[in-house]
């Protein structure tokens, strides 16, 4: 049996709908905020990522240009020194000798945080050919030049993720 002294008043029901209405205000507050905590998140993730892949294309053009120089491939008219796929940075090139193995640029293709492969599927990318115009959406499938987000989503600062 619980004893409640006879000077100890309960919440009143204005108390108890003061406290619901500022932990209401206060959560219609936090929600937003971490909403763009989140998408934050995801653009950092997406800028980290295509670093990782256009620097593993500058590698891969700068070790052709080196095989080309050290007269280790012969450089032909069709050919711009990047690779024909991603998935060519993975599984690595041997530039015609001028390393012992096949020299591999990536570990794995990273994955674009807007626009997630299915499960069991490899990342997908918008690519761009050396030949293509900076500004391009489609491209004539001769190399990888650059990669771009398929993402249609606008960015915080109001640019579109496919345009970074």
């Amino acid at each position: 049996m619980i004893i409640v002294p006879k000077n100890h008043k309960g919440l009143t029901l204005v108390e108890l709908i003061f406290t619901v209405a500022i932990l209401a205000i206060l959560a219609s507050v936090i929600l937003p905020t971490t909403q763009l905590v989140a998408k934050r998140n995801k653009e950092l993730e997406l800028r980290r990522n295509l670093r990782i892949i256009r620097t593993a294309l500058d590698e891969y053009k700068s070790t052709y240009d080196k095989a080309v120089t050290d007269k280790k491939i012969i450089p032909s008219v069709n050919q711009s020194g990047y690779p024909e796929t991603l998935k060519k940075l993975v599984e690595g090139d041997d530039f015609g000798g001028l390393d012992t193995a096949k020299k591999k640029f990536l570990r794995r293709i990273p994955a674009d945080p807007f626009n997630p492969p299915p499960p069991g599927e490899e990342p997908k990318w918008g690519l761009r050919s050396y030949t293509d115009e900076p500004d391009s959406t489609s491209s004539d499938e001769k190399d990888v030049f650059d990669v771009y987000s398929l993402s249609e989503e606008q960015a915080i600062d109001g640019t579109l993720y496919k345009d970074w």
